[in-house]
């Protein structure tokens, strides 16, 4: 079984593993209790026996805009619906807290995804790679 936690509890090393895996990177030292804690409406958590196996952060303006980043499912549990459950609970808490847009950017692979299995939609926007 797995469970869903809005602002969940997380140490840095396990989210570290999750992105590695899950972006193909390398395994960094990034701090992201201290980056979600300190500038993101929230986040969610999903964990199986304790793991973390998912995970979905929710960046906002402050007002009606957030923004889903760094939607991760471990390799493991993919195509359970892990993803699916991270954005609908990211998407129930974005709206409680009085967000009216719930804004995402992606990878073309990724298009069913958002698109058919978490109910966003097509807009035109726009993208300045800086690095």
């Amino acid at each position: 079984m797995i469970s869903y936690e809005w602002r969940g509890k997380f140490d840095n090393a396990e989210v570290n593993e999750l992105h590695a895996e899950g972006f193909g990177g390398r395994l960094r030292d990034d701090d992201w209790w201290g980056q979600v804690t300190g500038h993101s409406l929230g986040w969610v958590c999903a964990r199986e026996r304790g793991e973390l196996v998912g995970f979905v952060n929710v960046a906002w303006d402050g007002g009606v805009h957030a923004f889903v980043l760094d939607t991760l499912a471990a390799k493991k549990v993919q195509r359970r619906g892990v993803g699916t459950q991270l954005i609908a609970t990211a998407t129930e808490h974005a709206k409680a807290a009085g967000c009216e847009w719930l804004h995402v950017d992606f990878e073309e692979h990724l298009r069913e995804f958002y698109f058919d299995s978490c109910g966003f939609r097509p807009t035109p926007a726009g993208l300045i790679r800086l690095a």
